[in-house]
């Protein structure tokens, strides 16, 4: 929520005055109220806002509630306290999620006039000391006692993808540009760059990276941010969202190397932050035809793809909280907020469900991610080649979390590893429109043929796990086939 100037102000207050009556995100008053019904006013006038499709709630101080004249008020926020705290600060604490709200002070024919702007809820509704309020008609009422509101308000909710939700507001043509790195925009999508400020806005518009306003200015969307900000730290509401790599000492998270917060949009950023974790990663040394030569321990495409993924199936509603890559000297960890779609088992073969498919098109789109569907599967068949233990995802808390492992020879792995490789092996097989064999799993691991009772028992392991099945019930061991659980 951006400041608002002068003559923004003024024009706000024209729009609100000029509605005939009080609706679900509009107040006025006259001078100041106790903080506690204040906050309750922010609570309703919020989920009120998202109720009727708005982005903002307001309560304006100085008008009088029947004749919405301007009278003036004594109420001055600033020098406002509750127990001694500034008013803002504990509205702040008493507010559960905590919104983003602003007062504004203006004259209005040497009357003074608060305009207090609140942004409207957008995932949860609204509480004010772990009570949820809403207006009905003029008056606050507590939700819980109009369940056909509540039922109304989680519907809007959902209707509202957080990509399209503002990251700030009321922005004029110089500061759009200035915050988003429009030349990335249109490299990445290998568009041609317009030759006036104009047919720049107007792109960006088409892929709702900014929206216009009725008074000609802009919002920069979440998508747009998101995707394209020069720097994160600009947003407020979005800083938390970007991405974390930490480098840790050994195998544990007793010592930090290095700890990196990118600062650019995921777009716009994404070849800079796949670059910084593969200049991290441990390498192994392998033996060339002529000489010994270091590679990374994790395929690059892998590491790409499952970054790339993470911002993609984040749940950018949960607060606190972002994507994160931490590097072990045996091991990567990928994880990002919000529980999976889809059964972390079904991953590999499932169509996959986004909650920001917005931003899922505008990466696909831009190349730095594999068309829908294929790259869960790349990122095994990636391991496989490299002959790395098969990837671990599995859902931590309300996270999200992928693992993928240095190399270990079949001896090395323990039975969950070979498990869990074999159960992966079947789904790629399958979904290439094949079987695995012994023979196949046996190049898999990389290991002679004379070790095939050794790949017998991961496969006896595996059925044992209920993981796959034969392919034919009636099949005889020595060409036995097998297919994933599901199949």
């Amino acid at each position: 929520m951006s400041q608002r100037t002068e003559k923004e102000l003024q024009g706000l207050l024209r729009e609100l005055l000029a509605l005939p009556a009080e609706t679900e995100w509009v107040e006025f008053k006259h001078n100041r109220i106790k903080p506690d019904d204040l906050g309750a006013y922010i609570s309703a006038l919020s989920n009120g806002a998202a109720l009727s499709g708005k982005l903002n709630g307001y309560m304006v101080w100085g008008i009088d509630d029947a004749s919405h004249k301007v009278i003036g008020t004594d109420f001055v926020p600033a020098t406002d306290k509750r127990g001694g705290q500034e008013l803002e600060s504990w509205l702040l604490q008493k507010l559960s999620p905590r919104i983003y709200f602003t007062f504004h002070s203006l004259n209005v024919d040497e009357k003074p006039v608060v305009i207090l702007e609140i942004a409207k809820a957008s995932h949860t509704p609204v509480q004010f000391d772990s009570t949820e309020f809403i207006r009905i008609g003029s008056y606050k009422k507590k939700l819980k006692d109009f369940p056909e509101k509540e039922r109304a308000l989680w519907r809007a909710f959902d209707a509202t993808p957080f990509e399209d939700l503002p990251a700030m507001e009321q922005a004029d043509d110089q500061l759009v540009l200035s915050l988003l790195d429009y030349p990335s925009y249109f490299e990445l999508l290998e568009l041609p760059l317009p030759d006036n400020r104009a047919g720049i806005l107007e792109k960006l518009a088409q892929d709702d990276l900014i929206t216009v306003n009725d008074s000609g200015t802009w919002n920069i969307t979440n998508l747009g941010a998101l995707l394209f900000a020069r720097d994160f730290s600009k947003f407020k509401k979005l800083k938390r969202k970007a991405v974390r790599v930490v480098i840790y000492k050994g195998r544990n998270k007793l010592e930090t190397v290095r700890e990196q917060v990118g600062g650019k949009g995921y777009a716009s950023g994404f070849e800079g932050l796949i670059s910084f974790i593969n200049s991290h990663v441990p390498r192994n040394e392998v033996m060339g035809q002529a000489l010994r030569m270091e590679v990374p321990m994790f395929p690059e495409l892998a590491v790409r793809e499952l970054v790339a993924n993470a911002l993609i199936h984040q749940d950018l509603f949960a607060s606190g909280t972002s994507p994160m890559v931490e590097i072990f000297e045996d091991r990567m960890e990928i994880t990002n907020p919000g529980i999976p779609l889809v059964d972390t088992d079904r991953f590999l073969d499932s169509p996959p469900r986004s909650r920001n498919e917005a931003m899922a098109s505008l990466l696909r789109r831009s190349g730095i991610c594999e068309e829908r569907g294929s790259g869960i599967d790349k990122v095994v068949a990636q391991t496989e080649v490299y002959q790395l233990p098969a990837p671990l995802f599995e859902i931590r808390d309300d996270n999200t979390q992928v693992v993928l492992f240095g190399h270990k020879n079949l001896n090395e792995m323990d039975q969950a590893d070979r498990i869990r490789a074999c159960y992966q092996h079947a789904c790629l097989k399958w979904v290439e429109r094949s079987q695995m064999t012994n023979s196949t799993l046996r190049e898999r691991f990389g290991i002679d043929p004379k070790n095939s009772a050794t790949v017998s028992r991961v496969i006896k392991d595996t059925l044992a796990a209920s993981l796959i099945r034969p392919f034919d019930e009636n099949q005889g061991k020595r060409n036995a086939r097998y297919i994933p659980f599901w199949a």
